[in-house]
């Protein structure tokens, strides 16, 4: 009698490691997902904080151009070449997001 009652506790003891380690498992599995996720999401995080950057840059920049009085030739030119590098920018930004 003894004997099965050991044997009967030693089966319930093995089910619940095997419980235990099927558990530890899964946890570890969703660790290395969410570890994957959140490498993921600062990478996308760092990538919009450049963009939000850039875009501050060329809201600068837009204002410096606004503000160059436009009756001299020069100025006219000089804000036509700022245009000009903010298009070519942009079109660097748009290159490199993709």
């Amino acid at each position: 009698m003894k004997q099965d009652e050991l044997k009967s506790n030693l089966q319930t003891l093995e089910r619940k490691v095997k419980l235990l380690l099927g558990e530890h498992r899964s946890i570890q599995e969703e660790v290395v997902f969410l570890q994957n996720e959140n490498d993921a999401l600062r990478l996308e995080l760092k990538t919009r904080e450049e963009q939000v950057s850039d875009f501050q840059n060329k809201i600068k920049i837009t204002k410096i151009v606004s503000n160059i009085d436009t009756e001299d030739g020069e100025a006219s030119e000089l804000k036509r070449k700022i245009d000009d590098y903010i298009k070519e920018i942009d079109k660097c930004i748009a290159h490199l997001s993709k």
